[in-house]
């Protein structure tokens, strides 16, 4: 008899997990009560990254006259064309997942998962009825969902998640988002180059407050969103709104830091916008799975799924992969789907462990971000004797031809050895040129290593050797 496998969510983590388990023998059932894809493909990634193509491309437009072409008449964004594109291109992927699984004979069913207990789930379909789930093991890949915050509710039209925002009819005026990170700051780069006037609070001291990021990084993009005309507000929260004519105005106020009366007793700034983007982080499904205490699966204190580099649960044949388990492994979707991978591995029998030593990330601002491995700090904080050293884009042929120089690529090594330990970039194409990043890393390569590998000339790609050229003390272009 084979394996029975369960999977709960059909997103970058549970259909991956099913066709590698169906490849290894396995039965398996996928239960999934919204479009197979999850976040990424539905509420993230895809659909985000054909808004933010349009973006590029209409701000290519704008610089035409540089590159020697004329534009006559006005050029401007048609929302009820770009959600058509996007619509499709969404449901192209999603066939395309339905039709994975149906060739490598996954049963997918469209209905909400419920436990039962051990070894048994149930699909409890729209009209309400119940149809069984026996299991040997069960993959939790049930994603998460936007966090909002007390003060300012979704709801859907004046105060939006990031879901509301992939469809928006009508291009906002003017934009408040509440939050500088990874989502806020794609959103606000997004939605400036569309039109709206866009300011950003972000509670921390820099945009991209997080460890992964370096911090020159995080200055770059600072800069450049500037330059933007972006507004960005740092070490500031939104405390309130209240709708005036149709507009909502927001009270905006320093963050009461230990020994500053002043910043306590401040009074905050007030700005009027048209929506409020509302950008904090995410919160996990688990708690909306019924029957989920059945089963004994241990979470942390903010309710994420606690699970071994394995993707085993504290709850015997039961796997979780993907954004469930929280900040503490790595949330994004590429990981989601190595976990997947691992989880089924492990399900049928293997030892597959998750190593997010080298995970790239991808940050799709403008210009973009994209980093893997250490940054100097983090290095340090290990104990690590390391050097960092810069290259800016501006020295590339290739940059210079595409009318795209801000940016720079960062190499954190180890010294004496050379060992490549992290690379971080802004810049054109940053998110295509990590894989090179990742790959070094990931094979143990050497500084020395990145020199002696020919790069092809034009190309953006050559910042790799050129920093790695000022990590041996050989700087080639100053």
């Amino acid at each position: 008899m084979p394996v029975k496998i369960v999977i709960l969510g059909a997103g970058p983590g549970g259909y991956v997990a099913a066709v590698r388990a169906a490849q290894l023998g396995a039965d398996v059932t996928v239960i999934e009560e919204d479009n197979p894809g999850g976040t990424c493909l539905n509420w993230g990634c895809i659909p985000s990254k054909v808004m933010i193509a349009t973006a590029e491309l209409l701000e290519k437009i704008r610089t035409a006259e540089a590159f020697g072409i004329a534009i006559a008449g006005t050029v401007r964004p048609n929302m009820l064309r770009l959600m058509e594109r996007k619509n499709r291109v969404v449901e192209s992927q999603r066939k395309g997942i339905l039709d994975l699984l149906q060739h490598h004979r996954v049963q997918y069913v469209t209905g909400t998962g419920v436990l039962k207990g051990k070894n048994l789930a149930a699909v409890r379909m729209p009209e309400g009825e119940e149809k069984e789930a026996p299991w040997d093991k069960l993959i939790l890949a049930t994603g998460t969902r936007p966090f909002s915050l007390p003060h300012l509710p979704f709801d859907g039209e004046s105060i939006i998640s990031s879901n509301h925002a992939l469809n928006l009819q009508k291009i906002p005026e003017s934009l408040l988002i509440v939050g500088g990170g990874v989502i806020g700051c794609e959103f606000a780069c997004l939605f400036s180059a569309l039109g709206s006037k866009v300011t950003v609070v972000e509670a921390l001291s820099r945009v991209l407050p997080l460890p992964s990021v370096d911090e020159d990084c995080s200055k770059v993009l600072q800069r450049e969103m500037k330059k933007r005309k972006i507004n960005v507000i740092l070490n500031h929260t939104v405390e309130g709104v209240s709708e005036i004519d149709g507009k909502l105005q927001t009270a905006i106020r320093p963050l009461p830091f230990p020994n500053s009366p002043a910043a306590k007793n401040s009074i905050p700034v007030y700005a009027t916008v048209d929506k409020i983007l509302v950008c904090v982080g995410r919160t996990p499904n688990t708690a909306s799975i019924e029957g989920f205490e059945l089963l004994d699966i241990k979470l942390d204190e903010k309710g994420w799924v606690l699970a071994n580099q394995r993707m085993e649960t504290s709850a015997p044949d039961v796997y979780a992969v993907g954004d469930i388990l929280g900040p503490s492994k790595i949330m994004l979707a590429h990981v989601a789907s190595a976990e997947g991978l691992a989880a089924a591995e492990n399900a049928m029998g293997g030892s597959c462990e998750m190593d997010y030593r080298s995970v790239p990330s991808a940050i799709f601002t403008a210009p973009e971000v994209a980093a893997v491995g250490l940054t100097e700090a983090q290095a340090k904080t290990q104990g690590l004797q390391v050097r960092s050293d810069s290259a800016l884009f501006r020295t590339l042929g290739k940059a210079q031809v595409l009318g795209e120089i801000a940016g720079q690529a960062k190499i954190v090594s180890e010294i004496g050895s050379g060992k490549i330990l992290g690379v971080h970039l802004i810049g054109p194409h940053a998110t295509d040129l990590i894989a090179e990043a990742t790959l070094a890393i990931n094979l143990g390569a050497t500084v020395e290593d990145l020199v002696h590998t020919i790069h092809a000339h034009p190309t953006l790609s050559e910042i790799m050797p050129e920093t790695a050229l000022k990590a041996m003390g050989r700087p080639f272009h100053g």
